[in-house]
């Protein structure tokens, strides 16, 4: 591996890009610093302390800049669900479908509007805090229309600069710059995270006890990892053969290929579905500052909703809000086969076949290929949803049983894996072209 960075550092086209990458994140990390005018610093240190409102998850993918309330506290959320919009939108509208299929003019005019899109989601987000958070004592000064205006624009230049800096990232650096940007916003926490863990489980305890947290841990941290590689690298190959054409006097076609399924298909948008649908109410009701204390029904749903009160073993009354749990695996399971569902058409699929003379062997092109591809998709989208919730619920139960204090989860496990694996790949193939070997060949 290090020879191989030694080698990309000795090539000006790739080390022009790794240096430019490295700059932009030094300067999503500085502006993740800067504070926002008219905000109270001070406001969101009793929520977050210990992660345990609801809103952890987004102080996370922002590196923390959604606590300190800085110009960067939407960061690229606001892009990302544009994004996610758009895509969904150019699915369920023809219109829309025609358009991006229409080469790189057409991709070029998807990408400006899931930009203005992202503009006015940044709009909405920052007004909706200011004024449910502001009430509480977020704005010093109050919620005045210059606070708001103020706050507003700050934090929407901020998400816009975030989503232009992640675009010249991926123009002119290395990797996905919005990933890339995600990536650095959650491993900025990961020193908190380990010295709390440290202080927590192996500082304060006895010698033999503090050796065995200390290996519990990292096994937990490698079966994690070994199992989001094996979520993101594995794929059901199926074999698909072409008809052999005469053209001419040449033959051509009669090769054999393959249709590869990645076994996690809808990658980690489920989880995200899943744990924003669960903390939308917890936000909500944030707003008018109702917290899940138990004392009436609605705080008993926050309080379920609320992952940092799972697999309490403590008492049977808190286990039994280990329920919420299960609402949370039904959900990625049910948005793990609908967001295939959208993305993955086995019917055009098959006709694409049967257009190009291909088959599966053994299954007659066009309808029984649709049902073939069709069945396997189900089977595998099961097992990618399994996988995930497993990788999801480990921190989770960790920190409910062990009472683990850290500010990521399995989402930002499986973020981290994901953009380092797509980035090596990328690394991989600059290098492979000029004859180096790279990361995957170590």
């Amino acid at each position: 591996m290090f020879k191989t960075v030694r080698d990309a550092f000795k090539i000006k086209e790739v080390r022009d890009r790794i240096l430019f990458t490295l700059l932009c994140l030094v300067i999503v990390r500085l502006g993740s610093l800067l504070p926002t005018p008219a905000i109270n610093p001070g406001y969101f240190e009793s929520w977050l302390k210990d992660y345990n409102t609801g809103l952890g998850f987004l102080n996370t993918l922002t590196g923390g800049s959604f606590e300190q309330m800085s110009i960067f506290a939407l960061n690229i959320s606001p892009y990302i669900t544009s994004s996610i919009i758009m895509q969904l939108l150019t699915i369920a509208i023809p219109k829309l479908e025609e358009i991006q299929k229409d080469g790189e003019e057409g991709r070029k005019k998807i990408a400006e509007w899931s930009r203005y899109l992202t503009i006015a989601l940044a709009v909405i987000e920052s007004v909706a805090m200011c004024i449910g958070f502001g009430n509480q004592g977020l704005l010093t000064g109050g919620v005045t229309f210059m606070n708001v205006v103020t706050v507003t624009v700050s934090f929407t230049a901020g998400s816009a600069f975030l989503m232009w800096l992640g675009e010249k990232i991926t123009e002119k650096g290395i990797g996905n710059g919005i990933s890339i940007i995600l990536l650095i916003n959650i491993v900025a926490n990961l020193p908190v995270d380990a010295r709390n863990l440290t202080a927590q489980f192996i500082t304060n305890n006895s010698v033999v006890k503090g050796i065995i947290s200390a290996i519990v841990i990292i096994l937990v941290v490698v079966v994690t990892v070994v199992l989001v590689v094996l979520l993101q690298d594995g794929q059901r190959k199926i074999a698909v053969q072409y008809a052999q054409k005469v053209q001419g006097r040449r033959s051509v076609g009669g090769q054999s290929t393959f249709i590869p399924i990645k076994v996690n298909t809808a990658g980690v948008i489920p989880v995200i579905f899943a744990m924003s649908l669960l903390q939308f109410p917890i936000i909500i009701s944030s707003f008018f500052g109702v917290t899940g204390d138990r004392t009436t029904l609605w705080r008993k749903i926050l309080y379920l909703c609320n992952q940092g009160n799972w697999f309490k073993v403590s008492s049977w009354g808190d286990f039994a809000y280990t329920a919420g749990a299960l609402i949370y695996i039904a959900l990625i399971l049910f948005f793990a086969y609908f967001y295939t569902a959208i993305t993955f058409n086995p019917n055009e699929m098959a006709n694409n076949l049967k257009k190009q003379s291909g088959s599966v062997p053994g299954i007659r092109p066009g309808k029984p290929t649709a049902d073939y591809l069709n069945k396997v998709l189900n089977y595998i989208i099961f097992i990618g949803a399994i996988g995930l919730t497993i990788v999801a619920l480990i921190p989770v139960v960790m920190a409910g049983v062990f009472g683990a204090v850290v500010s990521f989860g399995g989402t930002s496990i499986i973020i981290i894996v994901g953009v380092v694996l797509e980035t090596m790949k990328q690394v991989e193939s600059m290098m492979v072209v000029r004859h180096y070997k790279g990361f995957l060949s170590d």
